[in-house]
């Protein structure tokens, strides 16, 4: 592929940076603050980091703001940044079984360990714009705030306690399907190794929580309406913070922080059965950075379909979903084609304007 240089192209382009400020700032409205982006718009903030690959909310927020909420945008810019950062630590495996839950479901029980916790989710709305946010100011937040402390009986407050997951019930009765001994199942950094297929699951895995959530979305979607045999269940979602450890030099483990992540088990019925013959479930498994529900529902089925693999439907060939679902290479990918290409579309012009001729 052929591209060329253009005349004054340096000064063009320099204005046309200059140009994203201008018409970021041309009203000349308050600057947004990069902690009201962190705390008000903490679901886009989930996103990039995910996406992008980094904690690093007041990153992520700068990148939103950088990007005009463009958040492919964004998550791009933040993917960059973090190759530029130095890797010191690797932490110690994540339990989530030790997660302060702020949001834990099921689908597949009514009564689960732990209870029912429905926390922050637009799920139980009824999606009617509501006009008032238009309107809000500082005492309104107040206001708020205060109504929903009021609300909390300071003498009820129980303590903080970590639950039991619902595969446990399932496991206790052996219902689970065992894992295949034969599977791949070493341990890959996918940003130290290229990709090569058929990936190990931790390879996989990992580009699904890098993914972008609307590609993995449609990928999920088409399993479940007929291009794929996967239709699970919600096992059990959860939305809260895991503290993270890392081993110092003298060996030492070391509590450094937590962060947020949003957890999925799909659970899927399955043709393998027990020693007695009775069918057995198996598990789907998603994580991610920030709240965001879809992703991690999606994750975990596909982390299903991949690993029965059948190139006659799209959501079981790992290649397809793996690489189509990684919204960044997509993105630059579909947007190199506006840059210069006039000498290849010459080339093809030329190629037609003489079989029109041959043929007149």
């Amino acid at each position: 592929m052929g591209y060329f240089a253009v005349k004054g192209g340096a000064d063009a382009i320099q204005n046309s940076l200059e140009l994203l400020d201008f018409y970021r700032l041309k009203n000349a409205t308050s600057p947004l603050e990069i902690n009201q982006i962190v705390s008000q718009l903490r679901i886009a903030v989930g996103k990039i980091m995910s996406e992008g690959s980094l904690y690093a909310p007041e990153y992520a927020a700068i990148a939103i703001k950088q990007a005009e909420g463009d958040l492919l945008e964004a998550a791009f810019i933040i993917r960059a940044f973090r190759t530029t950062l130095e890797r010191r630590f690797v932490s110690e495996t994540l339990n989530t079984r030790e997660m302060f839950v702020r949001r834990k479901i099921s689908a597949s029980f009514r009564e689960i360990p732990g209870g029912q916790i429905l926390g922050p989710s637009m799920d139980y709305s009824q999606r009617i714009l509501d006009v008032k946010k238009a309107i809000e100011t500082k005492d309104t937040i107040d206001q708020i705030l205060k109504a929903f402390d009021d609300k909390i009986d300071k003498e009820k407050l129980a303590a903080i306690t970590q639950h039991d997951k619902v595969i446990d019930l399932l496991n206790k009765d052996g219902l689970i399907q065992k894992a295949n001994t034969d599977e791949d199942r070493r341990l890959t950094d996918i940003t130290r190794e290229a990709i090569r297929f058929p990936a190990p699951r931790s390879a996989r895995l990992q580009m699904m929580t890098r993914s972008e959530t609307g590609a993995l979305m449609s990928m999920g979607y088409s399993s479940m309406r007929g291009f794929g045999s996967v239709h699970p269940t919600v096992g059990e979602l959860r939305y809260g913070s895991v503290p993270v450890r890392i081993k110092d030099p003298r060996g030492r483990i070391r509590y450094i922080g937590a962060v947020e992540v949003t957890e999925a088990e799909m659970i899927t019925g399955t043709k393998k059965h027990n020693d007695k013959g009775a069918a057995l479930f198996s598990i789907g498994y998603g994580l991610c950075f920030g709240q965001n529900d879809t992703k991690v529902i999606c994750m975990g089925i596909l982390d299903t379909t991949l690993r029965n693999p059948d190139t006659n439907m799209p959501a079981n060939d790992q290649e397809f979903v793996l690489y189509h679902s990684e919204g960044i290479e997509a993105m630059g990918f579909t947007n190199h084609l506006k840059l210069p290409h006039y000498v290849t579309f010459q080339s093809s012009l030329n190629n037609v304007r003489e079989a029109v001729e041959r043929n007149k």
